[in-house]
């Protein structure tokens, strides 16, 4: 991976690798239940996940814009959004992802993209028509940040395998053990044993995506204040994007939610959420780290 001139965080590099051991060793153990239990059926658990697994990996961009409504658009019909991502690519010395634009109401913008080569950066409508210049080259150097940081593919992956547990549970419950019947002390132990396994799997890689998560946008934030040296830009941007969430019909939010550990800012349908189940951090966290950014550039233009 080619180094860009982001700031390095090895606090995230060091998060990513421990959220994806552990979320491996979660599902090393989880399929090995399923193969322990229902020994009939192995070979297609195991093609599943295996398939699965490199899908999500090698098609995990075009997935994601096609859930969100993401279309690529090119210099000519979208010159501001495509100068914004040049002029940034030029600063962070980084290759250019393709640019998109998703049609949504919803203020917002996300990154994909398994590397720097195969990265995707989308801006909602919404988006584009309510910030700033300056406000959106802060919300794009944050998302070009994670490309940089390759953290985006690691959510993409670590969300995935959240998702696969419950795969898991039906393709057992399907296979090996429809043709157990009743008579067989194994495939009632499993009926019982699966599900429960599934849910903690599921329950456990879903806090630690979410741990990531939120370390993640800090960092995001971090970086992209520090190579536009304009931390202020990006705060007008976080507050001004936070202030019409409410104004957005509950119905679009909703609609956005599922995706909301991909989002510069998350889509919250009118309910306040834990900060132990949130994707973000908190406005008051994002816009103190920003403003003791702020105050630390300006010394440092003083000194």
């Amino acid at each position: 991976m080619p180094r860009t001139r982001y700031a390095p965080d090895r606090g995230l590099t060091a998060r990513m690798v421990t959220t994806m051991f552990f979320i491996g060793l979660l599902y090393v153990v989880f399929v090995g239940v399923l193969l322990a239990l229902v020994r009939g059926a192995w070979p297609l658990i195991l093609i599943i996940v295996g398939g699965l697994f490199v899908a999500q990996f090698w098609f995990s961009d075009r997935i994601a814009a096609y859930s969100m409504g993401a279309r690529e658009v090119t210099p000519e019909q979208a010159p501001e959004l495509h100068g914004a991502v040049d002029r940034l690519c030029a600063l962070a010395d980084m290759p250019k992802p393709r640019v998109a634009i998703a049609d949504s109401d919803v203020p917002n913008a996300f990154a994909t993209g398994r590397n720097q080569r195969n990265a995707l950066v989308c801006a909602t409508t919404g988006l584009l028509r309510r910030l700033e210049p300056d406000e959106l080259e802060g919300v794009l150097a944050h998302e070009l940040s994670h490309v940089a940081h390759r953290d985006v593919a690691v959510m993409t992956i670590a969300s995935f395998l959240g998702v696969l547990a419950g795969m898991m549970t039906r393709v057992a419950l399907w296979g090996g053990l429809a043709r157990g019947g009743s008579r067989d002390n194994n495939t009632a132990i499993a009926v019982l044993l699966i599900p429960l396994v599934s849910a903690v799997v599921y329950a456990i890689s879903f806090l630690l995506t979410r741990l990531l998560s939120r370390y993640r946008e800090l960092s995001a934030d971090r970086a992209a204040a520090l190579l536009t040296g304009r931390p202020s830009a990006l705060a007008a941007a976080l507050t001004k994007v936070t202030g019409q969430m409410a104004r957005i019909p509950t119905r679009d939010l909703r609609k956005a939610e599922p995706y909301n550990a991909f989002w510069f800012a998350p889509a919250l349908s009118g309910r306040s959420m834990s900060r132990l189940l949130s994707s973000h951090p908190t406005l008051e966290q994002r816009l103190d780290q920003l403003g003791r950014i702020s105050a630390q550039l300006g010394q440092a233009g003083r000194g």
